[in-house]
């Protein structure tokens, strides 16, 4: 397929930058299938390079000019200004930044009318979503970014509402609904994005018209991790190519022979970021766990039990065997391959293990619902043979990474 336009059967484009999706423990026993993962053909970043700072503007403030999408297409400035009111807004899990705030705001302000979203969208307040409002108060361009999806607030103000903590993911977000307000949309279209829930988006509904919904992954701890997806199609600043170009719907160059998929738009507003966007996403930090969230002398007992039984392919620091090519069959793990049918490499990578104590559910899906889940899955699926008493011990050193 030859993508060259925007058009409203390609309307699954939303900021899910750098789609790491982390899951849970992809671990496997004995030999596994390995596989080479061909280079992309789309213009990388050389490592090393830009600004960090600069990089966090981009993260945060950048649309690569997607308005053409969210705006011209969709027309979802239209349903803000008239009909998202904060409370409305909160409630599909937009996330309000506090230091964007004026002293005392919330007190007064209406948190039931679409002009005070209209006011937040002045001040920049609102994450990911970034709005041009004219004299009369009037929505007239709006586009999304990074932060949309890979940004959440730590709730320090109410729920909802707090300081920004980027790479953290948005699993109260609900993508599909926000897109499903659109009044472009035909009804069939409203169904597959309502569908999906909140913290789940399908990056590939747009191009093959199935939907496997994923969860929203983090994108903090990503310096020593050489591939950004389930299926390990490419290095970060291919996957921030693909989701600025085909998902958020951004004016810029993304080519993948493996995919069929070939977008040029002049000017490339893309393309020249990659590298500082890159630099500050591995500038995020893995966050700790907080303290008391886990049993820790279980967790050090547990540390043995995760490397006779998981190291093999949750490998060093980077916590995956993908950084050595090595991907798995979704037979091999026991995991639902649907999703890896639709991608270039038929399979997934190990995911590395960054943080699951704030990210759940787990796997590429969500299917599982909790850590304890995780392990009894593997536990079962690759034999393990661990007893109870090592299964909790296991547990306990995840939510300690």
């Amino acid at each position: 397929m030859n993508v060259t336009r925007l058009d409203v059967s390609l309307i699954g484009r939303v900021a899910v930058v750098t789609i790491v999706l982390t899951g849970a423990m992809a671990c496997s026993k004995g030999e596994s299938s390995t596989s080479t993962v061909p280079p992309a053909e789309t213009t990388g970043a050389p490592p090393d390079t830009g600004s960090v700072a600069e990089g966090q503007k981009i993260f945060r403030f950048d649309t690569f000019g997607d308005e053409q999408l969210w705006t011209d297409t969709l027309r979802l400035h239209e349903v803000v200004e008239k009909n998202v009111d904060p409370t409305t807004a909160l409630t599909v899990g937009l996330k309000v930044d506090s230091d964007a705030l004026p002293a005392d705001l919330l007190k007064t302000a209406d948190l039931t009318s679409p002009a005070t979203t209209v006011a937040l969208l002045k001040l920049n307040a609102v994450v990911g979503l970034q709005a041009t409002v004219d004299a009369n108060n009037r929505i007239t361009r709006l586009g999304v970014t990074c932060a949309l999806c890979h940004s959440t607030v730590d709730n320090s103000v109410m729920p909802g509402i707090g300081k920004r903590l980027d790479g953290w993911p948005n699993r109260d977000l609900n993508v599909g609904a926000i897109i499903a307000l659109s009044p472009a949309l035909p009804a069939d279209k409203k169904a597959v994005y309502t569908s999906w829930g909140p913290g789940k988006y399908d990056p590939r509904y747009n191009q093959d018209g199935k939907s496997t919904p994923l969860v929203l992954p983090p994108v903090y701890g990503l310096a020593q991790v050489t591939n950004e997806t389930y299926t390990a199609e490419g290095p970060i600043s291919y996957w921030n190519a693909y989701v600025a170009v085909t998902q958020m719907g951004g004016h810029g160059n993304f080519t993948d022979a493996r995919l069929g998929i070939d977008v040029k738009h002049s000017p490339d507003m893309v393309t020249s970021k990659l590298p500082a966007l890159r630099a500050y996403q591995h500038s995020l930090p893995t966050p700790p766990p907080p303290a008391g969230s886990f049993d820790a002398a279980l967790a050090e007992r547990g540390r043995a039990v995760f490397e006779r039984s998981c190291a093999s392919c949750h490998v060093g620091g980077s916590g995956t065997d993908n950084n050595n090519g090595t991907l798995h069959s979704p037979a091999e793990t026991g995991v639902d391959g649907a999703y890896a049918a639709r991608t270039a490499n038929k399979a997934y990578r190990t995911t590395p293990l960054r943080a699951l104590w704030q990210h759940p559910p787990y796997f590429h899906d969500g299917s599982t619902a909790t850590l304890a889940d995780v392990v009894t899955h593997y536990n079962r699926v690759l034999s393990l043979n661990l007893t109870t008493g090592q299964q909790r011990e296991l547990i306990e050193y995840l939510k300690s990474r």
